[in-house]
């Protein structure tokens, strides 16, 4: 069983900058498909980004350009940089992890999450 644990999140002005870590357990994280998704309130699942374990990188185009997906197979750490946040991008942030090569932007094909981490962007 593969397990999540998200980290990073907390309150900062537009403009400015948050890295979220993921770091997994209990699961082969260097062949496991991983992505980012968020949830605003009163809004569904969004897909953010997701990287495949070769490396490929895939992103929602209003981020694309502003956050990096990235991954320490060493560490089995999943990470998200984020860059010039907006007040938009404020959301509970998951790390969500699937056994398949190819990403997918459904939150339903992602069999294992993180519990969130609370990202707020405001002035």
């Amino acid at each position: 069983q593969v397990q999540l644990l998200e980290s990073g999140g907390g309150m900062v002005q537009p403009g400015d900058s948050l890295r979220l870590s993921c770091v997994t357990s209990g699961g082969a994280f260097s062949s496991l498909t991983m992505a980012w998704f968020r949830q605003a309130p009163g809004k569904e699942r969004e897909f953010v980004a997701a990287i495949k374990y070769i490396g490929s990188t895939y992103y929602l185009r209003s981020v694309k350009g502003r956050f990096t997906i990235s991954r320490d197979n060493a560490l089995n750490t999943l990470y998200l940089q984020m860059d010039r946040l907006r007040p938009e991008d404020t959301a509970v942030y998951y790390c969500a992890a699937r056994d398949a090569m190819v990403p997918t932007t459904t939150p339903a094909d992602y069999p294992f999450w993180g519990q969130g981490t609370q990202v707020t962007v405001s002035s």
